[in-house]
């Protein structure tokens, strides 16, 4: 048997030959045993086993293990191990990429660059120290979408709609909503917009979710970022962090947004 490139030679059958006084002479066989008892000397005994082994395993990757072995038998007995094994293996593995195709036909399919609105929710930042909004405004930019406007609202309902109303007026396919994710008092941007999906996108907030464990630990359960449709626009509520709205355009947002924009007008 050979492994890793030490080769050993070794008698096939595995014979053990011993002289014996006269004796007891045994043979026996793996499934069967035969004894022949030939009483010539109460001391000396001669014994033959014969073990033969053959394993086949259907898979399809082949694999042929010889193993061969000589043994020193015991003084006074007599012993020939014959042990052959043969191993084929044969694995198949088919994988179907039908699954990649079909997602890959469907964003052949999807509009490249779609229009979009930038919302950012705040209390305390405004448009010169707004810097999520700003890296949403330049990621999307740099995918070659169209950013068709952004402003920056207060944590408040009605101020949330409005923004809408604007976007939706300025031709947006998509509105990016950072900040007022979280559970402060003040925050209600989830609440404000879950009141209007037509349906909702719980993936979206399952995904970022769990890449933002990844990144940050237990702090990220704290975010209630979610996704829906309105009126033939899909809405993302993202966290106000600059960091976080990175991860959850580069990961998320922009593989699928032209995909989804376009899955709204089937």
């Amino acid at each position: 048997m050979g492994h890793d490139g030490h080769d050993h030679d070794h008698d096939p059958r595995h014979g053990h030959s011993h002289p014996h006084t006269p004796g007891h002479e045994h043979e026996h066989g793996q499934d069967g045993h035969a004894h022949e008892h030939a009483p010539e000397d109460a001391h000396g005994h001669a014994h033959e086993h014969g073990h033969s082994h053959e394993h086949s395993h259907a898979h399809e990757h082949g694999h042929d293990h010889g193993h061969s072995h000589a043994h020193g038998g015991d003084p006074g007995h007599s012993h020939e191990h014959g042990h052959s094994h043969e191993h084929s293996h044969s694995h198949d593995h088919g994988h179907s990429h039908e699954g990649s195709a079909v997602a890959a036909e469907h964003k052949s399919r999807a509009p490249v660059h779609v229009s979009a609105f930038v919302v950012t929710c705040s209390d305390s930042r405004d448009a010169a120290h707004d810097r999520s909004g700003k890296d949403l405004r330049e990621g999307l930019s740099a995918a070659g979408h169209t950013v068709a406007g952004h402003t920056v609202v207060k944590d408040d309902p009605e101020a949330i709609r409005g923004a809408l109303a604007q976007a939706q007026a300025a031709g947006a396919r998509a509105v990016l909503f950072t900040g007022g994710t979280g559970i402060g008092r003040r925050d209600c941007t989830v609440e404000t917009l879950r009141a209007l999906f037509e349906k909702e996108l719980p993936g979206f907030g399952e995904l970022f979710r769990m890449l933002s464990y990844q990144r940050i630990g237990s702090p990220a359960m704290m975010s209630r970022a979610t996704a829906g449709t309105y009126q033939g626009m899909i809405l993302f509520a993202l966290p106000g962090s600059p960091q976080a709205v990175r991860l959850a355009l580069e990961a998320l947002i922009l593989p699928e947004l032209g995909h989804a924009v376009r899955e709204l007008t089937r």
